[in-house]
């Protein structure tokens, strides 16, 4: 077979009166087609990432501005609060720490181991004391303990001590307050034989008035209220810091110790005489 009989020509329609686009070359249609696509998938992918991005900053710059939340936020969430318009508070101004000195002034806590010397005369029922403490009644009184109320303090073979009182002991349980033999603004006890209550080896007892200045101080004794309870507890004159307690139910002279036992032990309430 010839050459020219092998391959028809080209510039001459088939059969069929089809003849080929000798114009452009093969594929070129579908090049375009592929091109319009790939550029469409960039397009659409820059603009996402560009969307993205936006949003995230716009959300880390509201995320970083403080904001106020209202009373129904829900817990755990931390917020800025308006600065005040009166300025910084004093530091601790928030705080209520409860004052460890009783003082002629109310007290807000209980008592401390250097009250002020001063002190008022022991309130019935007001929880504010006075600075200038009117003078001791002369009345009976009787002095029981705090912690165990049912106790008073009850002179027994010249000792003080802290006993239940029966039938026949009220008089041993009633005093006399008086003013201070020392400081007239503090007290002193005084039984109904005339004696006075002192401490002497550092233990409360009753003795008689030898007139001497020692026996003055051993025998004065200044109040410390504590307000909200209304009752007292009785300092030493010539030994500050020392107060009378009850040890064993025995009245002593006793250092402060920063304890609640020993602020139980060394509180009183004087009362009416049982006597």
């Amino acid at each position: 077979m010839s050459k020219d009989k092998s391959r028809p020509p080209q510039d001459r329609p088939w059969e069929s009166g089809w003849a080929p686009d000798t114009t452009r070359a093969p594929g070129t249609r579908r090049l375009w087609l592929a091109g319009a696509l790939a550029l469409a998938t960039i397009t659409a992918c820059v603009t996402a990432i560009t969307v993205m991005n936006n949003e995230a900053e716009e959300a880390d710059s509201r995320a970083a501005e403080p904001t106020t939340l209202s009373s129904s936020a829900p817990g755990g969430l931390i917020s800025f609060a308006t600065p005040s318009g009166t300025g910084t508070p004093k530091p601790g101004a928030d705080r209520r720490t409860p004052s460890p000195t009783p003082t002629t002034s109310a007290p807000t806590a209980g008592p401390s181991p250097k009250p002020e010397k001063k002190a008022p005369k022991p309130p019935k029922s007001s929880p504010t004391p006075s600075k200038h403490p009117k003078p001791p009644s002369t009345a009976g009184i009787s002095i029981h303990s705090v912690n165990f109320p049912d106790r008073y303090w009850r002179v027994s073979d010249g000792y003080v001590r802290l006993d239940r009182i029966g039938y026949g002991q009220r008089e041993d349980a009633t005093f006399k307050r008086v003013a201070g033999l020392s400081d007239s603004s503090c007290y002193s006890f005084t039984t109904a034989d005339g004696r006075y209550l002192r401490h002497r080896s550092f233990v409360l007892v009753a003795n008689s008035d030898d007139g001497s200045s020692l026996f003055r101080q051993d025998a004065t004794f200044c109040p410390r209220v504590w307000s909200r309870s209304g009752t007292l507890s009785l300092e030493s004159v010539n030994y500050p810091g020392r107060f009378l307690r009850h040890r064993n139910f025995q009245l002593r002279l006793d250092p402060f110790e920063n304890s609640h036992q020993y602020y139980s032990d060394a509180s009183f309430q004087i009362v009416s005489g049982l006597g």
